[in-house]
C-alpha cells in the first residue's frame, strides 16, 4: 500500500512540474522573418474525379464521342451512327441520328454522366449541343430520367429541340428539375423522321461559380475561397508528366474554344489496379485559362506547372521514354509560351488567345514550376536551359525546382545541392509520410541553409499507419508540422496540402482534403487545419520558446508544438498550440515586451478537438469536427490556458 501511494505521490509531483514548465514566452516585440502571402495555399490535381466530375460542373461523359470507346457512356438505340469529319479538328467525332424505319421504333441516345447525372429541386440545368439538320429541319427531345422509377414515368423532365439549319450550330435549352435525383441519366430522342446530326453534348448547372457557362461546380469553389488560399498549383503533380510523353499534360491543348479543345489520358484511371477506372479521361474543359481565372476569383497567386521533358521516371526507367536534351527547345518554349499566355500584351502571339477567351489584362503570373518528382541527373541537366531561358527573357518570374519524390533519402540529398548550383527559387519538398514522421519533424526547417533557394512544401499529408483516411489524428499531426512552417517563415514561403479532392464514388488516393458525391461535399479535419493556418497567418513571425528552446515536440515538451505571429493588419498576436499528448494540459502563455500603453482589448481561442482521434467528417456527418471559438479571459500579459488532450488550438489577442 505504501508503495502504491508513494508511486502515486510520485506521478502527482511528475505532473506538477510538467505541468509548471509548460511556459510560452513570446517576445511579442521582435518581430521576426516577414510570412509571405502565398504561405499556404492549394494544390489541384486532376485525380480522384478532381475536374471533369467533380470541380468542373460539366455532367455528360465523354461529350465528344472522343474517347477510345467513342460509346463509353453513352447507350445508343435504334439508328445512331458514328462519324468523324465534324466541325471541330481536335475533336472530329459526332453522330448522326436516323429514322428507326418505323414510327414504334425509337433511335436516340443515353448519357450516364459520372456515376449519374445529379439534380436538385428547382434548379435549372443548360443544356447545349452543336448540331444541323440534313434533309430539313429537325427535332430531338431531351430528356432527364429515372430508369428506376415505379412511377407511370422515366422521364421527370423533358422538353423538345427544333435543329433549324444545315449548318453546325449551337443550341441551348434550360431544363428545370422538379426533384432531386442523384442518379438519372441524360436521354435523347431523334423527335422526327428527319436525320440529325450532333456534337459536344453537354449539360451544366445554370448556378455555377461566378455564373460562368463553362464553369465550375459553385460549393467546392466555395470551399476554395473560404481557406482564403495564397497561392493555386495546378493543373497536378504527375499527370504533368503523363505515364509517357504523349498523354503528358499539354497547356496549349486546353485552351482556346471548349468544343475544340482534344481529349487526354488520365495517369489515374490505371495506376492502381485495385482502383480501376478506365472511364477517367481529361476532356481539358477545365484547362489553364479555367486554372488562371479561378486563380483570381479565389484571390491566389497562380502556379501552373511544366513538364520538363521527362515522363513519369515511376513508370519509365529507359531514357528513350524522354525526350532528348537535343529535342528540349520546343518544350522549352511551350513555357515561354505560358508566360504570355498569362502575362502578354494582347498583341501577342498567346497574349490575344488570353484576350479572346475573355480575358485581356494579364494574370500577373509570377511563379512557374518545372517538372515534378523527378530525380537523378538527367532532371538538373534539363532543368538548367528552362532556367536560362525564362530568365533572360522574364528575370523576375519566379522558377521552382524539386527535390523527388521523397522527404529526405539519396536522391533528395543529391537535387538539394542541384537546385543551389542553379540558383532556382524555390525548390518542392514532397512528403506523404506516418505520424510518426511528422511527430519527428517540428524542427525539420530550423537548420536549413538560409543562403539557398527557399522552400515550397508542395504536396503533404499525415498517412496514418493502417488507418490511411481523413481521421483527426492525422490533421491534428499536420497542425503541429505546420508550426515548424511558421516559425521557419523566413525559409518556408509556401505550402500545399495534397491532394485536394476526392469523389466518394471514383478515388484512387487517401487521404484528400475534400470529398464529395454529385450533390454534396465534406471538409475534412485536414481542411480546417489548413483554413486555420491561412485565415490566421499574420504579416511576422514572433518568437515563442519554452525553457529557452523552440517548441517542436521535443524530448522533455510533453506533445507540444507551437508558433507566434503578428498580423500587422488586424493587430493581432495570434498563438498557435498543436497539443499531440493524450493528456490535457495547463500552458501559460507569457507576452513579453508589451509596453505599457499597450492593452490586449479582446481574446479569444479556437479550438479543433475530438475525444475519438481516427473519427473524422463524412456527407453524412459534416460537422462531426470543426473548429469551435469562445472568448479567453485576459488581466494581464500572463494568460493560463488549458489545453485538452489532441487538440489544436489558436489563440488571438488584439492589442490597442
Amino acid at each position: 500500500m505504501r508503495q502504491i501511494l508513494l508511486l502515486t505521490l510520485s506521478l502527482f509531483i511528475s505532473f506538477a512540474s510538467v505541468a509548471q514548465s509548460n511556459e510560452f514566452v513570446v517576445q511579442t516585440n521582435q518581430l521576426g522573418a516577414k510570412i509571405q502571402p502565398t504561405m499556404y495555399g492549394l494544390f489541384f490535381e486532376d485525380i480522384n474525379y478532381a475536374a471533369d466530375g467533380g470541380i468542373y460542373a460539366e455532367m455528360i461523359k465523354n461529350r465528344s464521342f472522343e474517347f477510345p470507346q467513342a460509346f463509353m457512356g453513352w447507350e445508343k438505340y435504334g439508328n445512331v451512327e458514328l462519324k468523324d469529319d465534324g466541325p471541330f479538328e481536335k475533336n472530329p467525332h459526332y453522330v448522326n441520328l436516323k429514322y428507326a424505319g418505323h414510327d414504334h421504333k425509337h433511335t436516340g441516345l443515353q448519357n450516364e454522366g459520372f456515376f449519374g447525372v445529379a439534380v436538385k429541386k428547382n434548379a435549372e440545368y443548360r443544356f447545349s449541343v452543336w448540331a444541323r439538320a440534313i434533309d430539313g429541319n429537325s427535332k430531338i427531345r431531351v430528356q432527364l430520367v429515372d430508369e428506376s422509377s415505379m412511377g407511370e414515368h422515366q422521364a421527370f423532365v423533358s422538353t423538345d429541340l427544333e435543329i433549324t439549319s444545315k449548318e453546325w450550330e449551337k443550341y441551348t435549352v434550360i431544363l428545370k428539375s422538379p426533384r432531386t435525383f442523384a442518379k438519372s441519366k441524360l436521354r435523347i430522342f431523334l423527335a422526327s423522321r428527319l436525320q440529325v446530326d450532333l456534337e459536344h453534348i453537354s449539360l451544366f448547372p445554370v448556378d455555377t461559380w461566378n455564373g460562368h457557362e463553362n464553369g465550375l461546380r459553385k460549393d467546392l469553389v466555395q470551399a476554395l475561397y473560404d481557406i482564403k488560399p495564397g497561392v493555386f498549383r495546378f493543373p497536378g503533380g504527375c499527370i504533368v508528366e503523363g505515364t509517357d510523353l504523349d498523354t503528358r499534360y499539354n497547356w496549349k491543348n486546353s485552351v482556346g474554344p471548349v468544343e475544340n479543345r482534344p481529349l487526354n489520358e488520365n495517369r489515374w484511371h490505371y495506376t492502381f489496379a485495385h482502383r480501376f477506372f478506365p472511364d477517367y479521361f481529361q476532356s481539358y474543359g477545365l484547362g489553364f485559362y479555367e486554372y488562371f481565372l479561378l486563380s483570381e476569383e479565389i484571390g491566389a497567386e497562380p502556379l501552373p506547372v511544366v513538364s520538363c521533358g521527362l515522363a513519369c521516371q515511376f513508370q519509365n526507367n529507359t531514357m528513350d521514354a524522354h525526350v532528348a536534351l537535343c529535342d528540349l527547345d520546343s518544350h522549352i518554349q511551350d513555357a515561354l509560351d505560358l508566360i504570355e499566355f498569362a502575362n502578354g500584351d494582347v498583341n501577342t502571339t498567346w497574349g490575344k488567345v488570353r484576350a479572346e477567351m475573355g480575358h485581356p489584362e494579364p494574370f500577373n503570373m509570377k511563379f512557374i514550376g518545372i517538372g515534378n518528382e523527378q530525380w537523378g541527373e538527367e532532371y538538373p541537366e534539363r532543368l538548367e536551359p528552362y532556367m536560362k531561358a525564362i530568365k533572360a527573357k522574364h528575370p523576375k518570374m519566379q522558377v521552382i525546382g524539386g527535390s523527388g519524390p521523397g522527404s529526405e533519402g539519396e536522391e533528395f540529398d543529391y537535387l538539394w545541392p542541384e537546385m543551389k548550383r542553379l540558383n532556382v527559387d524555390l525548390v518542392d519538398e514532397h512528403f506523404y509520410r506516418p505520424e510518426s514522421w511528422f511527430l519527428a519533424q517540428g524542427a525539420r526547417y530550423d537548420n536549413y541553409d538560409r543562403k539557398g533557394p527557399k522552400v515550397f512544401a508542395g504536396e503533404y499529408a499525415c498517412h496514418g499507419a493502417g488507418k490511411k483516411w481523413n481521421h483527426f489524428n492525422a490533421a491534428l499531426l499536420e497542425a503541429a508540422f505546420m508550426t515548424g512552417l511558421e516559425r521557419n517563415a523566413d525559409i518556408v514561403h509556401m505550402a500545399t496540402y495534397a491532394p485536394l479532392f476526392a469523389h466518394v464514388d471514383g478515388w484512387q488516393w487517401r487521404p484528400d482534403m475534400i470529398w464529395f458525391d454529385n450533390l454534396r461535399s465534406v471538409k475534412t479535419a485536414s481542411y480546417y487545419v489548413q483554413q486555420l493556418y491561412a485565415t490566421n497567418k499574420g504579416t511576422n513571425v514572433l518568437p515563442l520558446k519554452m525553457d529557452g528552446k523552440a517548441v517542436t515536440g521535443a524530448d522533455g515538451q510533453n506533445g507540444l508544438f507551437a508558433s507566434a505571429v503578428w498580423d500587422a493588419d488586424s493587430k493581432e498576436i495570434i498563438i498557435k498550440v498543436a497539443n499531440t499528448s493524450d493528456n490535457k494540459q495547463s500552458v501559460k502563455l507569457n507576452l513579453q515586451g508589451l509596453k505599457k500603453r499597450d492593452k490586449i482589448n479582446g481574446a479569444k481561442a479556437i479550438v479543433l478537438q475530438s475525444s475519438d482521434i481516427i473519427a473524422e467528417n463524412t456527407l453524412d456527418n459534416p460537422n462531426l469536427i470543426v473548429p469551435v471559438e469562445s472568448i479567453v479571459k485576459v488581466n494581464s500579459n500572463i494568460i493560463n490556458v488549458e489545453l485538452d488532450a489532441n487538440s489544436f488550438y489558436v489563440y488571438k489577442f488584439q492589442v490597442n
